[in-house]
């Protein structure tokens, strides 16, 4: 697989008009490391999930609130799949050209086939801003909501607005 690098997506960004912020910082490989540092960073926090079906013939990017707790057994019921699970990291890297930790909106420039569908969660529809890694997660960038579509736009990734399951968290 032919991935692009970082210069190269923020070429890409640029010859799209799309502009970002960008932030340095430890590396991040959950939401409960960024937490643990308490960041200070523009945009909303997102958790980046790469699914696949029970037979590993379909795969999904879902992008959710950081502070969401998904039953995904509930997901598959809903969208009528066999089981979803996490995909391992060698579907990581074959699908998205990217190691464990640095999940993001961008990494669908990594999928020129459209193999990966990606998932929204409507809760961030009014999401303005989002942090999306570079595909390194010791960089946050910045964008737009509307810059994301356009980027997805450019990537042939249409992405379907899902109303997500929570867990119900007993005590």
């Amino acid at each position: 697989m032919n991935t692009v690098s970082v210069a190269q997506l923020a070429e890409l960004l640029s010859s799209l008009g799309i502009t970002y912020q960008s932030y340095q910082h430890p590396p991040l490989a959950t939401c409960q490391d960024a937490d643990r540092l308490a960041l200070e960073r523009e945009g909303t926090r997102l958790k980046n999930l790469f699914l696949r079906d029970n037979y590993g013939r379909q795969h999904f990017l879902l992008i959710t609130t950081a502070d969401k707790q998904l039953d995904l057994k509930a997901l598959s019921k809903q969208q009528g799949l066999s089981r979803l699970g996490f995909a391992s990291d060698n579907r990581l890297q074959h699908y998205l050209g990217i190691k464990p930790g640095c999940v993001s909106a961008l990494t669908t420039v990594n999928d020129p086939q459209q193999q990966v569908q990606l998932w929204l969660d409507e809760a961030l529809c009014e999401a303005a801003l989002w942090q999306c890694h570079p595909f390194e997660n010791d960089k946050t960038w910045v964008l737009s909501l509307s810059d994301l579509q356009r980027f997805w736009q450019h990537t042939g990734h249409q992405p379907v607005w899902l109303t997500l399951p929570e867990r119900t968290v007993t005590s």
